[in-house]
């Protein structure tokens, strides 16, 4: 039903397209001087929404309309790629709430200084997957690092990873007796947040060797559901990768967090620039990119055929 509503929603905006269009001919037709200024509007107008419809073909791959998963790890660079980790979950999460996304936290691991080890987060909303896909890769973040003393420049590296969410036995057929699940106390901040039960949940794919965890509920059942999620999600990327032997369909090849790997670099000193290596789309106002104004790379990247 739900992808029933976005195809009826897209045919109707084909059909008010071309009505409004036939309607603008019709008024062209009557040689009215007067109406000169209207029509020149209208067509604007017109123009405007057929530059989005098209944008939207773009956005017409298999899984580009489904919700998507997104994971980041911290990479090379030690407690400067942990704060790097979370000021990128701190940007994709902005960008999510610009959009009307919604945003959910299944599985996340604090650094032992700062920021994060890694974290999944699960973002829900029409063609979610269809623009994060273009996130896949590395990220490097060069600055004055804010955990050196002697205030010298480092550079810092954090994967991150996306899939599409599929719906449950649709696309992914999981054989419970290929899995194999442990439970361990959630990792807490101290004092009175520790858990006293063991309600983080691992789940190994034995079959492939995939691991997944979720921590971030207090329900050990909850905690299952959201690892299931991401391994059913990961599965699927293992089938496509099989099925059309090239890595880079759905998260690019899987490659390590670390020099000369990267996809986009966000520099902030000496000077301050974003730049997509890939699209060559740059910008300069790096605070509105970590603040979740992202769009405009997604769109490069989806333009350029990538």
């Amino acid at each position: 039903m739900r992808r029933l509503s976005k195809l009826r929603t897209e045919i109707e905006s084909w059909h008010t397209l071309s009505q409004r269009t036939e309607d603008a001919l019709e008024l062209a037709r009557l040689g009215d001087d007067s109406l000169r200024e209207e029509i020149a509007h209208e067509l604007k107008v017109i123009e405007t929404e057929l530059e989005g419809i098209e944008f939207a073909t773009l956005l017409s791959g298999k899984y580009d309309a489904d919700d998507a998963i997104l994971a980041i790890h911290a990479g090379a660079g030690g407690t400067d790629s942990q704060d790097w980790a979370q000021m990128l979950e701190r940007m994709y999460l902005r960008w999510a709430e610009s959009r009307g996304f919604g945003t959910e936290i299944l599985d996340r691991s604090e650094g032992e200084e700062a920021g994060l080890k890694s974290v999944t987060i699960a973002v829900d909303g029409d063609y979610a997957y269809g623009y994060l896909r273009s996130e896949g890769g590395v990220h490097r973040l060069v600055r004055i690092s804010p955990f050196d003393s002697a205030r010298r420049r480092h550079t810092s590296f954090v994967l991150v990873e996306v899939y599409p969410q599929v719906e449950a036995d649709t696309e992914v057929e999981i054989n419970i007796k290929d899995l194999r699940i442990d439970t361990f106390l959630s990792a807490g901040a101290g004092g009175q947040n520790v858990q006293k039960n063991e309600t983080a949940v691992r789940i190994t794919h034995v079959p492939t060797g995939v691991v997944v965890t979720s921590q971030n509920e207090r329900s050990q059942t909850q905690n299952k559901v959201n690892a299931m999620r991401v391994l059913r999600a990961r599965l699927l990327d293992l089938q496509r990768q099989k099925r059309e032997e090239q890595l880079a369909e759905l998260k690019g090849e899987h490659v390590s967090a670390e020099w000369g790997s990267q996809i986009r670099s966000y520099i902030l000193h000496p000077y301050q620039m974003v730049k997509d290596h890939r699209t060559k789309h740059e910008r300069g106002n790096t605070s509105a990119v970590l603040d979740g104004e992202l769009t405009e790379f997604m769109e490069a990247y989806l333009k350029s055929g990538a």
